[in-house]
């Protein structure tokens, strides 16, 4: 099996990229699902349900995320009846939505499932004894389990991985929008990269004009960030996996620009 998975998709400029490059992409790949974080979809910062119709029309099947989704309340309702868009699952119990799902694609179960890191971000639940329940459950339906990693410190992502090798077939980091270099098989099988990246404008600061970033940088007062417009990219990974034993066997980073 292969997978695309999607760095943060950011504002107008990521939901235009994936509606111009994903379909030939998924031809050219031969991709079997493609997952992709989208809390940053609605001008930079949340979801609303007519941008997450949007990005499946994009050929995208499974949508995570991150502390942004609670931006656009408007989303709540979908997060509590849908099965395809994640919010992280170790808030508290009682928040809207799922925090994991498991979908067929092809007659193959593929299992996923969204954390939110606890460092240098808002205190929730502990997201290693939150996954160690979830992978009670996930596990009797499928071997095929990635996990998105929505986290500011490298460090929590690293450890994540490390404490889900071997149980899970991907652990992806989000959130920082840079894409590392450190992609790699563990040696258990699972397949790991502490950012995945950016699907979005590169002209600016994470997807911000830089003017915008500037100011608050140098002033240390509020002001509105606006979104970049241009050197507009689509990053993420390519996973292959072994359906049968739910190890991968491949990651790839991607870089595509574009025309």
């Amino acid at each position: 099996m292969r997978i695309l998975f999607l760095g943060d998709i950011v504002g107008r400029p990521g939901r235009e990229i994936t509606k111009k490059l994903i379909e030939k992409f998924k031809e050219k790949e031969k991709i079997d699902v493609v997952i992709a974080n989208g809390e940053n979809a609605a001008a930079g910062s949340g979801l609303t349900p007519r941008l997450a119709e949007e990005l499946f029309s994009n050929k995208i099947d499974i949508l995570t995320s991150g502390d942004h989704i609670w931006k656009k309340r408007e989303i709540y309702e979908l997060l509590d009846s849908t099965d395809r868009i994640l919010r992280p699952a170790n808030y508290p119990p009682g928040s809207p939505g799922k925090g994991f799902t498991v979908v067929e694609f092809g007659g193959i179960k593929v299992g996923v499932i969204n954390l939110i890191g606890r460092v240098f971000m808002e205190t929730v639940d502990c997201p290693f004894r939150g996954v160690r329940q979830i992978l009670k459950d996930i596990g009797k339906e499928t071997n095929v389990i990635i996990v998105d990693v929505h986290a500011e410190a490298t460090s929590e992502k690293i450890a994540l991985g490390w404490f889900l090798d071997g149980k899970v077939s991907a652990v992806l980091g989000t959130h920082t929008h840079v894409q590392t270099a450190d992609e790699k098989i563990l040696p258990e099988g699972t397949a790991y990269i502490t950012d995945v990246g950016m699907t979005g404008p590169f002209s600016g600061v994470i997807g911000r004009t830089k003017e915008s970033i500037l100011e608050r940088f140098i002033a240390q007062l509020p002001n509105k960030f606006v979104m970049a417009e241009n050197d507009v990219e689509m990053h993420g990974v390519i996973l292959d996996i072994d359906e049968k034993t739910g190890k991968a066997t491949g990651i790839k980073r991607v870089q595509e620009k574009q025309n």
